[in-house]
């Protein structure tokens, strides 16, 4: 077994609006499919002070209700404390975890440095990852979320993420234009 090391800790800023999501350019254009499922319906496994939700793949024998056209993990753990757990992932993927909740999570054996609530772990290469939740009186909750590297260009223009500069200019002419998808977008307000 080779357990996967923290190559980078991220404390979150709370003022950060995100980066948009990178998607592989072979599915971007496909027809949208969604599962919605309450949290009642999402499969979940408990062991030894460990409960995991499995969102998106498998764990603790758990298989997941929703199907995605490339391979992903996304899985929802809590941590009893003192608890601790181990997840493979498959070596050629890529991994992150993100805190959602605790101050004494260790996210590696070789790093026994903690990682506090909003804050993002990026995991090397390995096929698993281990994690133990050293409070003696606190819950950890983290997700932790893999996939196939996409292995493509990356163009980032405020919210938009696309493959290429042309393909940002198109997309934000189609957002200016309100159509393609964005027919709603003049009157879009957040809350």
């Amino acid at each position: 077994m080779s357990l996967r090391q923290v190559i980078k800790k991220i404390s979150a800023d709370l003022e950060n609006e995100g980066d948009g999501a990178v998607v592989r350019k072979s599915i971007t254009n496909i027809d949208p499919k969604a599962v919605e499922l309450s949290s009642s319906e999402i499969p979940r496994a408990e062991e030894d002070g460990v409960e995991v939700k499995v969102i998106a793949g498998e764990s603790m024998g758990v298989q997941s209700l929703s199907y995605t056209k490339v391979p992903i993990m996304f899985l929802d753990f809590t941590l009893q404390p003192r608890a601790q757990t181990h997840q493979t992932v498959p070596e050629s993927w890529t991994a992150f975890a993100y805190v959602i909740d605790g101050e004494e999570g260790v996210f590696s054996t070789s790093d026994s440095s903690t990682v506090q609530a909003h804050s993002v772990v990026v995991f090397g290469k390995g096929d698993g990852v281990s994690v133990l939740n050293t409070s003696s009186s606190k819950l950890l909750r983290f997700l932790l979320i893999a996939g196939e590297p996409i292995g493509e260009p990356v163009v980032q223009h405020g919210p938009f993420v696309m493959n290429s500069q042309a393909e940002i200019d198109l997309t934000i002419g189609d957002y200016r234009n309100a159509k393609n998808g964005f027919e709603g977008a003049k009157s879009w307000r957040s809350e």
